[in-house]
């Protein structure tokens, strides 16, 4: 890992880590409303895709698609929502949140929609492990 990256503090609080990939940090946000990861590209002060280098594009959109892979292999949405927002926490990243026309916000952006409801410690612990498990297979 960049020895000068520090994840925001935000992020930290709000997610469980699931893999260090090549650029990225993949994370999940411990709302069990919805099935929501991230990647933070591992890049000091990053915060607009644009900013990031030729390469590290390019790199960002592989890992995002092997999340996406992952997360539609595992969770099998009927949409996956991926966006790259940034109003609260200024540090570059992704959101993936597998949307089904049954969560409590369908078709309504998650963001603000509800509170979030952590998951219970053994449900998270699997998802990790099953989403964990998918981006090595892929």
């Amino acid at each position: 890992m960049n020895k000068n990256f520090i994840l925001h503090k935000q992020l930290e609080a709000d997610t469980v880590f699931i893999a260090e990939l090549d650029l990225c940090l993949v994370l999940m946000i411990n709302d069990s409303n919805y099935p929501w990861t991230i990647l933070v590209p591992k890049r000091t002060a990053a915060t607009e895709i644009y900013k990031l280098s030729s390469d590290d594009q390019i790199q960002l959109i592989k890992e995002s698609e092997l999340l996406s892979m992952a997360m539609a292999s595992v969770f099998k949405p009927d949409k996956l929502n991926v966006a790259a927002i940034g109003n609260m926490v200024p540090q570059l990243h992704v959101h993936h949140v597998a949307r089904f026309k049954t969560d409590i916000a369908w078709p309504a952006p998650v963001w603000g929609f509800t509170q979030a409801v952590p998951y219970d410690a053994a449900t998270l612990n699997r998802l990790v492990n099953d989403v964990e498990q998918k981006l090595v297979a892929i």
